[in-house]
């Protein structure tokens, strides 16, 4: 007997097999999607039943995603993609400015510019309705590559390995943060070969600022104390430094925030140059919405103004 052929997948085929493809998780990957386990189970077999073979290994710990099943997840990201970059562009052409944008930001930066972003959106574009969703930068350019995402709000370059179009909002300096007590306590004109000396705290791994502070750190020489002692988040970085656990660096945008909760901390500004990160926008090369990001861009820079950052050149 001659076997069928495949069948042509639906969309809530593909894109509930792309979401256990990148969580490696029925229940994880059914909450991304907003689906239940069991429909996205029923989903994930239908798909395996209309492509006549498995993608998937299911065993009591872990989720498996065959050789197939691999291959056939970038195809679904990409069918999923395009889908997304369709209605987007007739969205974009019917009302500028208007329907659901997905915004991706990064942890470093969500509690301090979000404020801004957020009574932009309100008094200039009530219509625009945002979401936001605060990742690591690589969940971000992944969800912008298989559509989850519209617009990302990170640290440039943004890096990946698909292409992205940027564009730059402002830079702005790091500051070293020490106990009151420190002997660089308040000093404006410290420069970087002074890490040599400090016991650096860093962030965990996957955010991009600990990266970037273990760059100045060995551009230094300097070997940053963060292997043993690392935090989730800057808040709980500058407690660390208050309870005497050592220095570590903070953006600008950050400082007010994160040191006004306590008097056990003081700033430490670099000579110039001082060391610091780019911040800015990334969207899909070629979106429909390119020109309202632009847009977007302009007034976002006009909205921060009043932040300690100098506008990107």
């Amino acid at each position: 007997m001659k076997p069928s052929a495949p069948r042509t997948p639906t969309v809530s085929q593909l894109r509930a097999f792309a979401a256990v493809a990148e969580h490696r998780h029925f229940r994880e990957a059914a909450s991304a999607i907003g689906t239940s386990q069991s429909a996205l189970s029923g989903a994930v077999a239908a798909l395996e039943e209309a492509l006549g073979a498995q993608l998937v290994e299911r065993t009591t710990r872990r989720v498996v995603i065959t050789p197939l099943g691999e291959r056939i997840a970038a195809h679904s990201r990409r069918v999923l993609a395009a889908l997304h970059a369709l209605t987007e562009e007739a969205e974009a052409a019917r009302r500028p400015f208007t329907g659901p944008l997905h915004l991706g930001v990064i942890p470093t930066v969500a509690p301090y510019l979000l404020p801004a972003v957020l009574r932009l959106v309100r008094g200039a574009y009530p219509d625009l309705e945002l979401h936001v969703h605060e990742e690591r930068t690589p969940s971000l350019l992944g969800g912008l590559a298989d559509g989850r995402l519209d617009l990302l709000l990170l640290a440039l370059p943004a890096g990946g390995s698909l292409p992205v179009a940027e564009i730059p909002l402002f830079d702005e300096d790091f500051v070293l943060i020490v106990p009151p007590e420190h002997e660089l306590a308040g000093r404006a004109d410290v420069p970087r070969d002074a890490l040599l000396d400090l016991d650096v705290l860093l962030l965990e791994e996957g955010h991009c600022l600990r990266d970037q502070a273990l760059d100045i750190c060995r551009e230094v020489g300097a070997d940053p104390a963060g292997g043993s002692t690392r935090a989730a988040g800057l808040s709980t970085l500058v407690q660390l430094v208050a309870g005497g656990l050592g220095v570590t660096l903070l953006p600008a945008t950050a400082l007010d925030v994160e040191t006004g909760r306590t008097d056990r901390l003081a700033a430490v500004r670099f000579a110039h140059p001082a060391p610091g990160r780019r911040i800015g926008l990334a969207h899909r090369p070629g979106s429909a919405r390119t020109t309202e990001y632009g847009r977007f861009a302009a007034a976002l820079r006009e909205a921060l103004r009043g932040l300690p950052i100098r506008p990107a050149s």
